[in-house]
């Protein structure tokens, strides 16, 4: 369902053989993302690569994962959106709430920062 792997104490999460994240997926995916964060501290990227459809239930799972990072000292920031999922990040002015950037590189550097 995901995988991830570690670069520089920073997680790096991606969705495994599926190009949507909705509500097939979204509590299996939302019970392991708020795993992560039971750690303080945590950082973690979701790398949304190859994801071309995001459901209400997917973004419920973004939120909640925010919300646990935020309640556990960590950081989440979202990296290489697809354009039309961007357009629902927007419209639903989400992209406001999350860090949100193009490419992975500019992400992992943003937590030095």
């Amino acid at each position: 369902m995901l995988e991830t792997k570690n670069i520089d104490d920073i997680l790096v999460v991606r969705l495994k053989d599926s190009q949507r994240l909705n509500a097939l997926i979204a509590e299996p995916v939302k019970v392991k993302l708020l795993e992560f964060f039971n750690k303080p501290n945590t950082k973690l990227i979701f790398d949304l690569q190859g994801i071309t459809f995001i459901d209400s239930s997917g973004f419920g799972v973004f939120l909640s994962t925010m919300k646990a990072a935020n309640n556990n000292y960590g950081q989440f920031k979202i990296c290489n959106v697809n354009a039309d999922v961007m357009e629902l990040f927007k419209l639903l002015q989400l992209h406001h709430v999350f860090e949100i950037y193009d490419k992975l590189d500019p992400c992992l550097k943003s937590f030095n920062q």
